[in-house]
């Protein structure tokens, strides 16, 4: 199939064509090759040097003079100058489904070459001398696809050869074994022919296999022990993964220290890619049980190294890492001590779901793998009974002790691939919570039954829904027939079995609120058609039974708010028990409205005040309804009245509870939100809409009047609730073609926007210390700290969304934008997220919004450092650098920001120049000094812009400002100089300046496009209509890509030099592996390699780098027959501290030449 040697048939092709294309099998392709190469060896070896060199994407072609007549070094040195010019890339790194089949292609080749050779032809001391000769040489080229495509060749090639070793040495231990039975034979019956045979074959098969040894010598001195640290992470990770397969396939030779020190000491690596090639290769090895005596040394020297490897920056290298462990546990359980397990074990509450799915597979082997054995022909023990009984305990003790007490749903996560089987134990999780213990057991403390109640809720949870807990999913999979199968068996068994056990659960623990919340959630879960297929109607009752006691027990709001959503979940009215749930939930609630109404006539006719019983049984039956209010409709029974008069009443009297008004708040908004539900849905009747809007507005005044109320959580439940209320009332309501809500549009007017802005400003943007909070020690103090926190943060984005969707005018954010240095710690979010709504609103109106906001501050800190202030003065710098962070937010792309930016200015100059000095005419006008602070944005003008604005500049200055030099003019000074920088030959406009820096290899394919002539081009105009504030939008050129020079010298900025196709940053040895590095070093950002100015080249190779390792003098010696003579013993210990390379050696770097 080549074009030197294939005769009739097929078009011409060159070897690399043939593999490229992966048409033909790669026997075939070999076997023709071999046929050449069987009729002129010097062709077909000219062939080969040919396709690794096309391989390698370099365009030149080997004569079979150059191959004749020149080195190996002066063929390499020509075919780098023939390397294209135009692209930096090749074959093993283009993109496309051709490319990507290209390596497997390019590897099969040389593992089916050497195979067909590997009889007669790769013991001529000719192809295999040639190829390796060849292949080390380019492995050391300065060009990276040479290097990257050699090196390989070469390690697939020594895989090869290692796989052709292990062949030798099991014929030679079977040619060993005849020999020894025949030569064992009686003399009479020994044939002396057979025995010279079995002798001479056991000398060829040895002296092969000492070819084979020179051969891997060669590779290996050549070609790993180099580029094993190469500059390149993909070399390295080529270097590491293939010595791991040497040792897994041929672990007599090659497991030992002296190899696995390199994979030790790689485990440093600063690229995640050959940290992870590191743990893969390891895994190999210990997967095998019987390689684990070998292994034993260096599990004790890197065990450390590869525990801290659990916390990797890199998730598939800590979820690797810990599989690795797990392998290691599962070998041996003393190598790792408590504290090591400890480090894993906390994984299990990981965001990242492989992360914690292989922490909780080591948890499962740790403390679940020993199962109590069960006897023969004993019955099956079910309950707390049942094996699972002690591995539930564990779980729950688990749970405890990691003292993540809220993240429950997180550990059954992780069990759940690999133990499902006993988180679904749910008959042996209800005996244990039922069921007294047997004599000698010890039972439950409260607080284990607690926990064991939460995690069984997780796990139902899990079974019914499967997928992940919130912050761990990576979006919705779509399940297989088999999982959707399990699904509904697990469905189906958890309702048969909870249906029976949850009454006598709530029966028992019913005065306990956080159990009770928890087992109130499990009907959610069930599959409601099994309370009529299995005839399950009495425990129904049971259940509806119990959770009415609960409701007239409880006031806690989440216990309630859970029956309410439990009595939601049972009435589906697509089920045939809707009817009974129905009746049972409408008794209950007309008993609570009956009872309230009742209370509070009582209570707000009375002469005299009344007492803390009546308002504790009025606030518990107000609680009720407010929760069943959430989930329920109760517009039926008229609560908008009784809560309004409840409201009117306290603003009149202003003794009114806090709690009562806060829940009578919640309850009229509930009573709003569901009228508005109805009108919605199909209700367009007038009287419906024209009460519904008086109702809404009567509210939002009482809301209005609240904000004034002496109580701090009375407010801040008032401006909640008032927020929601005007969102969704807002314009935006009659968007979707729901035009007939027009009449219940409502827009806040100018003193209710007013008193939000001024409740935000006094109650969110308030020092910590100013906050009320408990002080009941310092963990406590920490805690109510927090919670303030997250309650003003709501507060906040409460009103920020009102700004979003335009309910208040837009120029209020001003006010909220001009904290956002100063409170950037607590709500620096916050305000940023709604700048960038804003900007996507309105560019223009956010644009001066920000300007306001510097506007407002430079008016405060006139007002209080008076107008001969210091422009080095903090306020004013702190003003200034709000500037820069605003100028930042409006990003790279020029066009897009143009009208607003030019805006921002007009407004800026326009605001600096409107009051005049104080001090008469020819002093600086009063906020002169602003133009400092807009000068910030001056660098975000487009270049005609520039001119256009300082066109506009000169409008207001006369004739003496343009000549004044002394300091109080140096703002306008600095401001004109900030317009005229660049106006003539300003790069900036379009595209990022970075494209004056050099082309980097990666983006020679495209040339840059020159920002000058893209902005001349995009627009003809340079006037500015300040008057239509809108202008022309150029066309937005694409930007070249932006390449770091941070690493380069001078001499690699020239242009000739970049579009060689060399890797400059090979221009030296990378030491990548930090010697004395520790996991916490991994958790921190990568750093650029670290490249050291010096060459390294075949003909003169620098002394190695670890001198003290004997790399250059380490041979591979394959180990003997085992017939003939015992297994050598392991080599010293490599792993010796002495021997591997400290600080001082990595810097001795820089001393070689």
């Amino acid at each position: 199939m080549n074009g030197h040697y294939q005769e009739n048939g097929m078009e011409n092709l060159m070897l690399f064509e043939v593999v490229k294309m992966g048409k033909s099998a790669m026997q075939s392709v070999v076997d023709d090759w071999i046929e050449a190469y069987k009729n002129d060896r010097d062709m077909a070896l000219l062939d080969l040097i040919n396709f690794f060199i096309q391989c390698s994407g370099c365009k030149g072609v080997v004569s079979g003079e150059m191959f004749r007549n020149m080195q190996n070094s002066e063929i390499i040195r020509r075919m780098t100058e023939e390397f294209d010019e135009d692209s930096g890339d090749y074959p093993l790194t283009m993109a496309g489904p051709l490319w990507k089949k290209f390596k497997g292609s390019f590897c099969e080749f040389i593992a089916v070459l050497v195979r067909q050779c590997q009889y007669s032809i790769i013991y001529d001391e000719y192809l295999m001398d040639t190829v390796i000769s060849l292949l080390t040489g380019l492995s050391d080229s300065q060009v990276r696809a040479f290097r990257h495509t050699s090196t390989l060749a070469a390690m697939k090639l020594m895989t090869a050869l290692v796989n052709v070793a292990l062949n030798l040495s099991i014929n030679m231990d079977n040619t060993q074994r005849q020999y020894e039975t025949e030569r064992n034979k009686m003399v009479a019956k020994r044939a002396n022919d057979r025995l010279e045979l079995l002798l001479q074959k056991r000398k060829e098969l040895q002296e092969n296999q000492d070819e084979i040894e020179n051969m891997m010598n060669a590779i290996f001195k050549g070609v790993f022990v180099h580029r094993y640290r190469d500059a390149i992470a993909e070399i390295r990770a080529i270097t590491i993964e293939e010595i791991g397969m040497w040792m897994k396939l041929y672990s007599d030779a090659f497991l030992n220290d002296s190899y696995l020190k390199y994979v030790g000491w790689t485990m440093h690596d600063k690229q995640g890619e050959v940290r992870l090639k590191c743990l893969t290769a390891l895994q190999g090895l210990y997967y095998n049980r019987e390689l684990n005596t070998r292994l034993e040394l260096f599990t004790s020297r890197f065990k450390d190294r590869i525990v801290s490897m659990t916390l990797d920056k890199e998730y598939d290298v800590a979820v690797q890492a810990i599989k690795l462990l797990t392998l290691v546990l599962h070998s041996t359980d003393e190598v790792l001590s408590p504290e090591d397990c400890e480090s894993v074990y906390h994984l299990v509450y990981s965001a990242h779901r492989p992360v914690a799915i292989a922490a909780g597979e080591f948890l499962f082997k740790k403390l679940f793998s020993t199962r109590e054995p069960e006897e023969e022909g004993a019955p099956k023990r079910r309950g707390r009974q049942s094996p699972n009984a002690n591995l539930i305990k564990t779980t729950v003790f688990f749970f405890l002790e990691s003292e993540l007490h809220e993240h429950a749903a997180y550990l059954v996560d992780s069990l759940w691939e690999s133990g499902a089987d006993l988180l679904k134990d749910w008959e042996c999780m209800t005996s244990l919570l039922l069921d007294d213990p047997v004599p000698g057991e010890e039972a439950l403390t409260d607080r284990q039954e607690t926990a064991l109640i939460e995690i069984m809720l997780c796990t139902v949870r899990q079974a019914a829904e499967c997928h992940p807990p919130v912050g761990r999913g990576t979006g919705k999979r779509v399940m297989t027939a088999k999982e959707k199968k399990t699904q509904l068996d697990d469905r189906t068994r958890m309702t048969e079995l909870f249906a029976v056990a949850l009454p006598p659960l709530l029966a028992k623990y019913s005065i306990d609120s956080e159990k009770v919340t928890n087992l109130l959630q499990l009907p959610q879960f069930f599959d409601l058609d099994i309370y009529t297929t299995g005839r399950l109607e009495k425990h129904l009752e049971a259940l509806l039974r119990q959770i009415r006691e609960i409701v007239e027990k409880h006031t806690d709001t989440e216990v309630l708010e859970a029956c309410s959503k439990t009595y939601h979940a049972l009435s589906n009215e697509e089920f045939t028990i809707f009817n009974r749930v129905d009746i049972a939930r409408s008794q209950l609630l007309d008993e609570m409205v009956d009872k309230f109404n009742t209370l509070l006539e009582d209570f707000l006719q009375e002469g005299e005040e009344p007492d803390d019983d009546d308002a504790y049984q009025v606030l518990s039956t107000l609680k009720r309804i407010t929760a069943f209010h959430n989930a329920h409709d109760l517009s039926q029974w008229d609560l908008f009245s009784s809560n309004f008069k409840l409201l009117n009443t306290g603003i009149e009297n202003g003794d009114m509870p806090e709690q009562i008004v806060v829940h009578a708040l919640q309850c009229t908004h509930y009573v709003v939100l569901w009228y508005l539900a109805k009108v919605s849905e199909g209700s367009h009747r007038k009287e419906d809409m024209v009460s519904l809007r008086k109702q809404m507005r009567m509210f939002c005044l009482m809301c209005q009047r609240y904000l004034t109320n002496v109580n701090t959580t009375v407010k801040e439940q008032a401006f909640t609730i008032l927020c929601d209320v005007l969102l969704v009332f807002s314009h935006q309501m009659v968007s979707g073609g729901r035009e007939q809500l027009e009449p219940l549009v409502y827009s806040p007017d100018d003193s209710l926007q007013t008193e939000l802005l001024s409740f935000i400003l006094h109650h969110v943007f308030i020092d910590q210390d100013d906050d009320n909070g408990s002080t009941d020690g310092q963990q406590d103090d920490e805690a109510a700290k927090i919670e303030a926190l997250h309650k003003r943060r709501n507060l906040l984005a409460a009103y920020c969304k009102l700004i979003i969707y335009n309910v208040v005018e837009m120029n209020t954010g001003a006010d909220i934008f001009k904290q956002y240095m100063r409170y950037y710690n607590d709500y620096g979010d916050i305000i940023k997220e709604t700048m960038s709504k804003t900007r996507q609103i309105d560019k223009i109106q956010c644009a001066k919004t920000l300007i306001l906001s510097l506007q407002q501050l430079f008016h405060e800190m006139l007002s209080e450092l008076g107008t001969g202030f210091d422009r080095s003065s903090s306020a004013f710098c702190g003003i200034k650098e709000l500037a820069r962070r605003f100028s930042l937010t409006f990003g790279l792309d020029q066009v897009k920001t143009r009208d607003a930016i030019a805006m921002l200015h007009k407004d800026g100059i326009e605001f600096a120049f409107k009051e005049p000095s104080p001090q008469g005419e020819g002093n600086p006008p009063l906020h002169l000094a602003f133009l400092d602070i807009l000068s910030e944005f001056s660098s975000k003008l487009m270049r005609q812009d520039k001119r256009t604005v300082h066109m506009y500049l000169e409008r207001f200055m006369t004739f003496q400002m343009a000549l004044q030099r002394d300091d109080c003019w140096l703002p306008l000074i600095s401001y004109r100089n900030s317009l005229q920088a660049g106006g003539d030959d300003d790069t900036m406009s379009v595209v990022s300046g970075y494209s004056s820096r050099g082309s980097s290899v990666r983006s020679k394919k495209t040339k840059a496009v020159t920002p000058t002539a893209t902005i001349e081009s995009s627009s003809s105009s340079t006037d500015m209509s300040w008057q239509h504030q809108s202008m022309q939008t150029p066309v937005m050129m694409p930007s070249p890509h932006l390449t770091s020079t941070m690493m380069r010298g001078p001499g690699d900025m020239r242009g000739g030099e970049a579009k060689r196709g060399r890797d400059d940053s090979y221009m030296g040895v990378y030491t990548p592996i930090d010697y004395n590095r520790r996991g916490t070093g991994l958790m921190e950002e990568d750093e650029e390699p670290i490249v050291e100015d010096v060459m390294m080249s075949s003909e003169g190779r620098m002394e190695d780098l670890n001198e003290g390792m004997d790399f250059d003098t380490m041979d591979i010696d394959l180990p003997p027959s085992k017939n003939r003579r015992e297994r050598s013993e392991l080599k010293p210990d490599y792993f010796d501290p002495g021997s591997i390379m400290d600080e001082s050696v990595s810097n001795s770097l820089l001393l070689y030449s």
